[in-house]
C-alpha cells in the first residue's frame, strides 16, 4: 500500500524534507547561540560596569573623551560652582516619579583632559571669557548633575527646595556620562523651556546659554545635598540588549517553525496518498465523470418528430 514512496514525485517529496529538516534547525540554533552570546556580552559589560562604579574614581583628564568604556566610571574633579548658572532639567523620571534635575556648572581650572571632550561657546561667548577679568585662564565648566528633586520645575514651590551649591573651593565625584542627543529618555530639545531651564544636557546646550567653554560631558554626582536624590548613571549607548537581540530570538522561533510545518505538510501528503491507495486496493473508486456529448445526441426519435419545424412537414 506504500509503494506510492518509491514513486519519482515522492522521492522529490522525501529528499526535500530530508533536507529542510536539518537546514531549519541548524538556523534556528545559529540564530539561538547569536541571541545567547548577546546576553552574555550584555551581562559582562554590566558586570564590568559594576565594577567600576566600586572601584576608585579616577582624575576626569583620564576619563575624556568619553566613549562606550569610560561611560559610567567614578570621574573626580576640582573647582568651583557657578552659582550664577543653575538650571533645572525639567521632565525626568526616577523610581517611577516625574521630577526634574539641578544641573550646576563646576569652573574646572587648567586644561584638563588636554581640550578634549570640549565645546567652545557660541554667539559671542567665547569674546565674553575673554573679556572676564575675574575668570581663570584656561578654566572650563563641567556640567554636574547634583541630584534630583519631585515635581514640576515651573513649580515655584519645587523650584525653592534646591539647595544652592556650595561656595569655594569642591571636589566632585559621580559617573561620567556622554552628552544626551535628540531621542533620550526625558530629553527635550524642541526649545521654548523658560530662563534657567534645560532640555538637553549636552555641550551644544550650553555653550549658549554661559560665556565660557563647556566639556562635552557631564557628571551626575554620587551624594545629593539637601532634599535632592542622587541620580543613577544611565549605560551607555549600544551597550544594551538592543531589537537585535531580539530579532535573533524571533528567528529563531520562526526556524523551529518552519521545521514543523515541514513535517507536518510531509505528513498530511503521506496521509492523503495512502488514503487513496487503501481506497484503491478495496476497490472504492470516485465515479468517473460522464463523457461529454453533442447538442441533441441525446434526443429519441419521437423528440426530433416534435421539434421538427412545421415547413419540413409540408
Amino acid at each position: 500500500m506504500y509503494r506510492f514512496l518509491l514513486t519519482p514525485r515522492w522521492w522529490v517529496i522525501n529528499v526535500f524534507t530530508l533536507l529542510a529538516i536539518p537546514v531549519c534547525l541548524f538556523m534556528g540554533s545559529w540564530q539561538l547561540s547569536r541571541f545567547e552570546t548577546r546576553v552574555d556580552t550584555h551581562n559582562q559589560q554590566q558586570d564590568d560596569a559594576s565594577r567600576e562604579r566600586k572601584a576608585a574614581a579616577r582624575p576626569l583628564s583620564d576619563l575624556l573623551p568619553v566613549t562606550a568604556k569610560t561611560s559610567g566610571e567614578r570621574a573626580t574633579a576640582t573647582g568651583r560652582y557657578d552659582t550664577t548658572h543653575q538650571l533645572l532639567v525639567p521632565d525626568r523620571r526616577l523610581d517611577g516619579r516625574d521630577g526634574f534635575y539641578v544641573l550646576t556648572l563646576l569652573r574646572v581650572g587648567g586644561d584638563v583632559g588636554g581640550g578634549k571632550g570640549m565645546a567652545d561657546g557660541k554667539d559671542g561667548a567665547g569674546a565674553k571669557a575673554k573679556a572676564g577679568a575675574k575668570d581663570e585662564p584656561g578654566a572650563k565648566a563641567l556640567p554636574v548633575v547634583r541630584g534630583w528633586l519631585p515635581g514640576d520645575a515651573d513649580d515655584p514651590a519645587a523650584a525653592a527646595k534646591v539647595p544652592a551649591p556650595p561656595s569655594g573651593e569642591v571636589t566632585v565625584t559621580g559617573a561620567l556620562q556622554a552628552s544626551e542627543h535628540q531621542g533620550g529618555d526625558g530629553v527635550s530639545a524642541a526649545g521654548g523651556l523658560p530662563r534657567g531651564q534645560l532640555g538637553m544636557i549636552s555641550a551644544a546646550s550650553l555653550v549658549n546659554l554661559v560665556p565660557y567653554q563647556v566639556y562635552d560631558a557631564w557628571v551626575t554626582s554620587s551624594q545629593a545635598p539637601g532634599a535632592l536624590k542622587p541620580v543613577p548613571p544611565t549605560a551607555a549607548e549600544g551597550t544594551g540588549l538592543d531589537i537585535k537581540a531580539f530579532q535573533n530570538l524571533g528567528y529563531t522561533g520562526e526556524w523551529f517553525v518552519f521545521a514543523g510545518f515541514v513535517i507536518f505538510m510531509w505528513f498530511r501528503l503521506f496521509r492523503r496518498e495512502a488514503e487513496t491507495a487503501r481506497d484503491l486496493a478495496l476497490g472504492i473508486t470516485p465515479p468517473e465523470p460522464a463523457a461529454p456529448t453533442e447538442p441533441g445526441a441525446d434526443r429519441t426519435p419521437d423528440d426530433a418528430e416534435r421539434t421538427r419545424s412545421p415547413s419540413a412537414t409540408a
